[in-house]
This record gives C-alpha cells, structure tokens and sequence, in this order.
C-alpha cells in the first residue's frame, strides 16, 4: 500500500490505499519511516497519495488502538526534515490529522485546487505530534497555527496558499508538476544542491 519508484535522482512515494481514504495503518507508517530513513543519498524525495486524498490520518481502528498518538508520526517527520536532498509533497488531495506531519516537514508543499487542510486534534482529545506546531507556525504564524490546530478550521486550498501552508496549486498532475520543479536540482551536483538548501536553513556550509 506504500509504493516507491526510483527514476534517477527521484523517489516517488505514494500511499495507495484510496478506497480507505489513503488512511495509514502502524505497517503503513513504519514503511514510510523505514523508507524515509534509506532516502539519504536521493536528490529529490517526492510524497503524494492515490486518488482524491492525499491521507485522512491514521486508520479509524489503527487509531483507536493508538496509532493516533504513535511516536511513528514524529519519527517519519523527523527522517523527512533530516533529509539532505530536496523533499515535495505532491498533495493530490485532502490533508488530515496526524498525515500533516510529513506534509510540514518537507521542502515544498504544492496542492490540487480542491485539496482541504485539517488537524483536528482538540476535537478528538489529543496533543499533535511535538514538531508539528513549531513547523506549521514556521510557515504560517502563531495565530493561524491556533486557526487550524484549536479552532478545528479546515483550511481550502485557495487559503492555505495566501497562508503560507503550501507554495502553489497545481491544477493537473501534480506529481508531474514536483518533477518540473525538481529538475535543476536533479540535474546539478549534489554538492551544490545540498549546499543551496542548507543555506536556505540558515546552516553552515563547508567550502
């Protein structure tokens, strides 16, 4: 249910569970932490879904058994932060729960116009993963972070670009759209790329 396609320098990831609302199970999300954590040496790491969503979160009954409040979440967002190459979520759809966190912790967020946002993490009783609100106030502010995260909102695709949350809509393939943005990056030295991002993160670069 997690599909993985090397072409070149690009992983493309997608979680293909559609008639579940691409809901992840606890074998789901391991996959995706065990992949995230081997893509290193990959120049560009893109994340999409099958169908209409992107992910709804954990699965309903993964979730009752407490996949919802798994530490499996902030490992993948972690491995995903931590990667040297240039990492894309190609949302083709609806972002929701604990699925935010690999969104916030990539590069560049791009979205389908009828994509919706949402977090609902007061409505159903628990803290969100630790790193979640420190990257999505990053992007979008204190105050939009407490919009979505304890007013519950659901943000459309429109909002969340004025917002900061994502970077542009995409109105077609928007895996093919994450490939066009990545093609400089694939076709220059890793070095160089590597170099360029951790410049943009404020790190040290070694000559």
């Amino acid at each position: 249910m997690i599909e993985v396609i090397d072409q070149g320098g690009c992983r493309i990831v997608t979680i293909n569970r559609p008639e579940k609302a691409n809901s992840l199970t606890a074998e789901m999300l391991e996959r995706l932490c065990e992949i995230a954590e081997g893509a290193g040496d990959v120049q560009v790491l893109i994340l999409t879904g099958a169908g209409k969503v992107f992910s709804a979160g954990a699965d309903l009954e993964a979730a009752k058994a407490g996949l919802a409040t798994s530490p499996l979440w902030e490992r993948l967002s972690g491995a995903i932060a931590a990667l040297p190459g240039l990492t894309i979520a190609a949302l083709n759809g609806t972002l929701a729960g604990g699925a935010n966190g690999m969104a916030l912790a990539c590069d560049l967020r791009i979205a389908v116009p009828g994509a919706k946002f949402f977090y609902p993490v007061m409505k159903l009783g628990y803290l969100p993963q630790p790193s979640d609100p420190a990257r999505m106030a990053a992007l979008i502010g204190p105050a939009r972070t407490k919009l979505i995260l304890m007013g519950g909102q659901k943000i459309m695709a429109d909002e969340a670009l004025r917002f900061g949350l994502i970077d542009r809509i995409v109105d077609g393939d928007v895996v093919a759209e994450a490939r066009a943005i990545a093609e400089d990056t694939l076709n220059a030295d890793p070095e160089i790329a590597r170099g360029i991002k951790q410049m943009c993160e404020g790190k040290a670069v070694r000559g």
